[in-house]
This record gives C-alpha cells, sequence and structure tokens, in this order.
C-alpha cells in the first residue's frame, strides 16, 4: 500500500553528518511525477534509561525554494562567523570532522 504522505518515495541521494549526539539527514527523493525534493532531518539520541531513543525533526524544501533557503543558510551562518564570532577558527572544525568520519568505520580483517 502507498503511503499517501510521501513516505515511501524514492531516495535518490543521502548524506549523513554525525554532529555529538545528533545526526543530520539530506536526502534527495523524487515524486511520482519525476520532480525531485529534498529532506532534512535532525536525529537526536537522548537517553530513556538503560536504553537510547531517538527524537527526529524534519524539513521538506521543494524546487522553488532551494535557491531561497541556501542564500538564507549561507548568509546566517557567515553572519555568525564573521559578525559574532569572528575569532572562533572553524577550519579546526573542519579537521575534526573528518578525523571523526575516519575513526568510525568499522574494518574487518
Amino acid at each position: 500500500m502507498d503511503d499517501q504522505r510521501g513516505y515511501d518515495r524514492e531516495e535518490i541521494f543521502s548524506k549523513k553528518v554525525k554532529a555529538g549526539k545528533r545526526t543530520y539527514f539530506f536526502d534527495v527523493k523524487s515524486t511520482r511525477s519525476n520532480d525531485y525534493y529534498l529532506t532534512i532531518t535532525e536525529s537526536k539520541r537522548k537517553v530513556n534509561g538503560e536504553n537510547f531513543t531517538y527524537e527526529k525533526h524534519k524539513i521538506f524544501l521543494y524546487k522553488e525554494d532551494f535557491f531561497k533557503f541556501s542564500e538564507a543558510l549561507n548568509e546566517a551562518v557567515d553572519h555568525v562567523k564573521n559578525e559574532l564570532l569572528p575569532d572562533v577558527d572553524f577550519e579546526q572544525y573542519e579537521k575534526e570532522e573528518s578525523e571523526t568520519e575516519y575513526n568510525d568505520d568499522l574494518k574487518w580483517e
């Protein structure tokens, strides 16, 4: 049975970004009419007794909003980096991320 809310849509591309207790997923999906949209999901791990639960928040972004969304996001990030925190070396976070990605990979020999 098809899910009328679009959750059964085919996934075209996916990128996962780990950030501490949060993980962000950027997923490109297709509609029935072969159009494309982006979902951005924040998944936050929470302790529930001795187990973990995940709280998820999702944004659906459609092609007509891509440009405005990316412009606003870049402007907001640039404002924080250049106006609010000009003395912070943001490159340290880029290095930290690449090291984390490498260390998270399981290797079987």
